[in-house]
């Protein structure tokens, strides 16, 4: 039976049905992380590699998207939020499966298990290709024989990197990940010091770029929703937290953290190239400077930090499904395979900008912005007799999301076409 709290809040007894202990349940090792451990893993999932293509965004949509950056922002926090709440409306909901799952049935948790999944595995294809990117910077005209195969620089570099990836694949405790997420936290905070000083001290700022460019804006947009969109590993973060109640404090220390990290890096290099920028801003640093190779190193430890993170849900739910959750070796050996998989993945997909532009527009943006919006007002039963001011949030949300998306779906893939 509801308790009147919950029925003043719109649950129904029915929605308080326990969800099946089997599904979405982490292996182990629930409640052990502390707050801080907590902060750096959400901080660290946030600032990722849209670290590096913000600068790119910016330089696409001109000076005034800067604004519609930090409007993405709010957008996400809010969302996440909601989120969060969901994830209160029941003590069994451990990931976002779940609470998909809490909100429409079984059909609900499988239309989430597709874009969820999709979105994360790409995400962890384009952690890959940054590193074969930057490697590639670094030691250009590598070029490797073996046998009668003859191993190109960039495969080669992903191999090594996927190599030292591995070992923090099979780490299953999320409040251990928590000191390779505080890598790499400190990484992007090194990354934005290296680039002032490169600003400082060799290319100079200079107040130039287009003011507004709307043919970019789709893309722009795309690129902003990638640095906020992590709401897939909200829910396994936070059942792995030890007082769930303060991940609204969490999130509003790991959102602020981000917003002024991506910020700075925004306007630094866009003050820097203008609109020579790339898709990765370390592929505009002078090549052979000192202060060039430490922005790239630790640029190379992001993906590192963060790969493990990303691919944790999925792997969580392979295991599961194949009832191997209780084995180490059969979990390590699924991890394995998933980190081969995305390697097979990154060396046919080279363009780094544009897909990342399409895993924001379309993936991110129904992840992280229109699915927390639907569950809510169906767990909470939000309508506009009931609670209408929250409702017309919740609705221009959603639809500034769809709008957003259908422009930006459309535009990267038609750029990716074109490069092809």
């Amino acid at each position: 039976m509801a308790s009147p709290a919950d029925e003043e809040n719109g649950l129904s007894s029915s929605m308080r049905a326990p969800l099946l202990q089997t599904h979405g349940r982490l292996p182990g090792h629930e409640g052990e992380a502390t707050f801080a451990r907590t902060c750096f893993n959400v901080t660290n999932a946030l600032s990722g590699i849209g670290v590096l293509s913000v600068p790119y965004a910016l330089s696409e949509g001109g000076w005034i998207s800067l604004a519609l950056f930090f409007l993405v922002a709010l957008v996400c926090f809010y969302t996440g939020l909601l989120l969060q709440r969901c994830m209160d409306a029941d003590p069994h909901i451990r990931s976002y499966l779940d609470v998909g799952e809490f909100a429409f049935g079984y059909n609900g948790r499988i239309i989430v298990a597709i874009f969820m999944y999709i979105e994360l595995y790409l995400v962890a294809v384009s952690f890959l290709i940054l590193e074969g990117d930057n490697l590639d910077n670094l030691f250009p005209n590598l070029e490797f024989q073996l046998l009668s195969l003859t191993i190109k620089q960039k495969q080669f570099f992903l191999l090594v990197s996927a190599l030292i990836i591995l070992p923090t694949t099979w780490l299953r405790n999320l409040g251990g990940l928590a000191y390779i997420s505080a890598g790499g936290v400190v990484a992007s905070v090194i990354l934005m010091c290296s680039l002032l000083w490169i600003g400082v001290t060799e290319t100079g700022f200079q107040m130039k770029g287009r003011v507004l460019n709307l043919g970019g804006l789709p893309t722009a947009l795309g690129l902003f929703f990638v640095c906020f969109t992590s709401h897939a590993m909200f829910p396994t973060i936070q059942a792995s937290m030890r007082e769930k109640t303060r991940f609204s404090k969490v999130l509003v220390i790991s959102f602020a953290l981000c917003i002024f990290n991506y910020g700075a890096m925004a306007v630094l290099g866009y003050l820097m190239y203008g609109e020579n920028l790339k898709s990765q801003v370390t592929l505009n640093l002078p090549p052979g400077k000192i202060s060039s190779k430490i922005a790239i190193y630790t640029t190379l430890i992001n993906p590192l930090a963060k790969y493990a993170l990303t691919i944790t849900p999925i792997s969580f739910s392979v295991e599961e499904w194949l009832a191997f959750h209780l084995k180490r070796s059969h979990g390590t050996l699924v991890r394995t395979l998933l980190l081969l998989s995305t390697v097979l993945v990154a060396s046919s997909i080279p363009f780094f900008g544009y897909l990342m532009a399409f895993i924001g527009s379309f993936l991110s943006i129904m992840v992280s912005v229109l699915f927390p919006c639907v569950f809510y007002m169906k767990i909470y039963r939000v309508s506009f007799q009931r609670n209408g001011f929250e409702m017309v949030v919740i609705v221009g949300v959603m639809v500034t999301g769809v709008l957003i998306s259908v422009v930006g779906t459309y535009s990267s893939i038609a750029q990716i076409i074109s490069s092809l």
